[in-house]
């Protein structure tokens, strides 16, 4: 029974262990039953009692319907209550055994018949059955002398009236005490349901987060490594190039080009191991980057050393920002000056604007190549699409956008925007989603 929370209140199905628990009970009864009856017998219970085969059929349906009580709980607890009936009515001499027999079969369809509607009925209907039974027997017995003799029956408080009294509280708790211990266990095994269900939901809740925390990381890596070794290794190819070029007509020219291969490839080791210490001790300061906005001119003055003239130009008036929106923007502007290197074309030039705005900080980086080739996006071809991915992410994550564009004189543009006031954190699912775009 599937309630709409999607949880699932029934209780699950009985296993074989539980069915052979069941049967062994119910063999246990029906032995008791016979033995109790053979002793009542014996001490004269009832001075006419029941043919045999009428005593066996009453002590059958008390007890061996049990090995099946919580496969079919209502319909055994009524089986149950027919033999209780036939015990009672017919004089078969047994009393212990079949009250706890019929107790435990109304438990039963409180504790197991999931549809609790049935579960109700059927409990209701076999108390008022059995309790019109026991007060008809009653008003039967107060006109016979032979039942109970030494009782007196005149008066409205003779000893058989109290007598008769006692049998109906007695009943009327035994019935109410089946409803209540069922109910009771019904509530408990679906409390125990719900909490299973909940800690199986919690774990795969857990199971997915840390996927995506593995997930995220591994794309912070990748970025990291993609700004860091890109950049340089650009600046590093082109260089050597150069004094490949070089080499026999103007050694100065050559000497030049390889000292910023090697200043090139020393700061990409520097910023390599600063990554990997920041990996292996997040919490260690020293591991962290300390690149930004306040860094600009660097990349401006490596981008000219690497024959890519660049400038400069800085709009509004200067002030901090945030830590990760300066790192995102100076890693946007970095991966622009690589992407003028490897596709601008020999001769292009470069134009950063840094703006400050009221409530935004803005980068844009044009160039005026002419045989520029746009990243790969699904569907088209070009390079590997990793530089402007990356840069969506980052700008993403700190709550900006990114714009890129080929401009109408010839180049492109690209232009990264971070709002200041109320800037919201991209979630998670969002930074996964570009990732996979």
């Amino acid at each position: 029974m599937t309630r709409a929370d999607g949880y699932n209140w029934s209780r699950p199905r009985p296993t074989t262990a539980g069915l052979r628990g069941d049967a062994a009970l119910a063999g246990a009864l029906a032995l008791a039953a016979t033995t109790t009856s053979l002793l009542y017998h014996r001490m004269g219970y009832y001075e006419k009692p029941a043919e045999l085969w009428v005593w066996i059929l009453g002590l059958a349906l008390c007890t061996l319907p049990l090995a099946l009580r919580r496969v079919a709980p209502a319909p055994v607890a009524v089986v149950v209550a027919i033999g209780f009936f036939v015990v009672g009515q017919f004089a078969v001499p047994e009393v212990l055994i079949v009250n706890i027999c019929l107790f435990l079969a109304l438990y039963t369809v409180g504790a197991w018949e999931p549809r609790r509607s049935v579960a109700l009925w059927t409990q209701l209907g076999l108390a008022t059955a059995l309790m019109i039974w026991l007060v008809v027997s009653l008003i039967v017995s107060s006109s016979s002398t032979e039942t109970l003799p030494n009782f007196s029956r005149s008066g409205l408080f003779s000893a058989y009236a109290t007598f008769a009294v006692l049998q109906i509280i007695t009943n009327l708790l035994y019935f109410g005490g089946a409803y209540i211990f069922g109910e009771r266990a019904w509530r408990t095994a679906r409390l125990q349901a719900r909490l299973e269900a909940q800690g199986r939901e919690l774990e795969r809740e857990r199971e997915t987060s840390a996927a995506q925390a593995v997930a995220l990381d591994r794309i912070a890596i990748a970025r990291e490594l993609h700004d860091v070794v890109a950049h340089h290794v650009s600046v590093m190819g082109i260089q050597a190039g150069a004094a490949r070029r070089t080499l026999d007509r103007n050694p100065d020219a050559t000497v030049s080009a390889l000292g910023v291969v090697e200043d090139s490839a020393q700061t990409a080791i520097e910023e390599l191991r600063g990554l990997v210490r920041t990996l292996r001790s997040p919490d260690h300061g020293d591991g962290a980057t300390t690149v930004g906005l306040a860094n600009l001119a660097d990349l401006v003055a490596e981008s000219q050393q690497a024959e890519v003239p660049a400038t400069l130009i800085i709009a509004g008036e200067p002030r901090p920002v945030p830590m990760l929106v300066d790192i995102a923007l100076y890693r946007v502007v970095q991966e622009a000056l690589t992407n003028v290197r490897k596709h601008a074309g020999r001769g292009a030039s470069a134009e950063v604007r840094l703006r400050f705005e009221r409530d935004a900080v803005e980068v844009e980086i044009g160039d005026d190549g002419v045989r520029r080739e746009l990243p790969k996006t699904p569907g088209s071809s070009g390079g590997s699409g990793l530089g402007l991915r990356g840069m969506r992410e980052r700008i993403g994550a700190v709550g900006g956008s990114v714009h890129t564009e080929r401009r109408e004189r010839g180049g492109f543009m690209v232009r990264a925007r971070v709002p200041l006031s109320e800037r919201p954190e991209a979630p998670a699912a969002q930074i996964l989603s570009g990732a996979a775009a």
